[in-house]
């Protein structure tokens, strides 16, 4: 059976997806970066080739590190980001019109046409809002992930957050903290602002229309999620493993392309 490989390697996290030819996930795999893009590249290609039985018909290579991977894996196609999330979004959601992907350092805004990208954002502003930042804040608040997203979800009057920049969001809640606000209040409020500070960077002058799929590491967060329904006025589709949609994006288009060229060159499991 052959299996297209999709790689996406990140600042903050490195994913990869196994597809196989009915366009099933056989497996995925997912580490930190640790500022060593090669070295977790090589990781989770490992993880995945001990895993899966197929013959392995080329890797595609999406992500900031892309180039870098890459080169050094000789892979068959190296893409950027937008095309590999939307092509993950159209497959997931073939209804789709809006993308919202927040990873570990960037976001951004896809907007699609009959499953073609028609327009696209990244944020501009700062690291507010990304993965990045939310786990900086939970642990300040000696949380994990799953205990912020869990307070954030209860909340029942949250916080008001003005500040559009990481220093300005953190000093509002420190704020709220020395003045008594519950946790659970300050965490939705913060979720509520990041929100509205994407939507007013990344969307602005941009129709944000369903139905909107929400990807990446972020869209786990079930706080999040829920700041993006309030704010937007209607529910968001959150697919099943958010984290990996770069990645088997990825695997997709390869599999598109080489249904076009079959001699594009691979060096095969060897190469890993």
């Amino acid at each position: 059976m052959d299996t297209y490989i999709g790689l996406d390697a990140g600042s903050v996290s490195t994913k990869t997806v196994a597809l196989s030819d009915n366009d099933e996930v056989l497996a995925s795999a997912y580490l930190p970066t640790a500022a060593d893009p090669l070295s977790a590249s090589r990781r989770v290609l490992d993880q995945i080739n001990a895993s899966i039985s197929g013959e392995i018909v080329g890797i595609a290579v999406t992500g900031s590190a892309r180039e870098l991977v890459g080169a050094q894996i000789d892979a068959t196609i190296v893409k950027n980001e937008i095309t590999c999330q939307a092509l993950a979004a159209a497959h997931l959601v073939p209804t789709a019109r809006t993308v919202i992907e927040i990873g570990g350092q960037d976001s951004k805004l896809i907007i699609l046409r009959e499953g073609l990208v028609n327009d696209f954002a990244m944020n501009t502003v700062c690291a507010a809002g990304t993965g990045s930042f939310l786990e900086h804040q939970a642990r300040r608040l000696g949380l994990s992930m799953a205990e912020f997203a869990s307070e954030a979800i209860e909340s029942k009057k949250p916080i008001k957050v003005t500040g559009r920049c990481t220093v300005f969001v953190e000093s509002d809640m420190v704020h709220a903290q020395q003045t008594g606000a519950k946790r659970a209040d300050i965490i939705y409020g913060l979720c509520l602002a990041l929100v509205r500070n994407f939507l007013a960077d990344a969307g602005r002058n941009r129709e944000i229309e369903p139905p909107v799929v929400f990807q990446g590491g972020v869209a786990k967060n079930a706080g999040m999620v829920k700041a993006f329904n309030e704010v937007l006025g209607f529910e968001i589709i959150v697919p099943p493993a958010p984290e990996v949609s770069g990645a088997l994006g990825a695997a997709l288009l390869l599999k598109r392309d080489l249904s076009h060229n079959r001699n594009r060159h691979f060096q095969g499991k060897a190469g890993l």
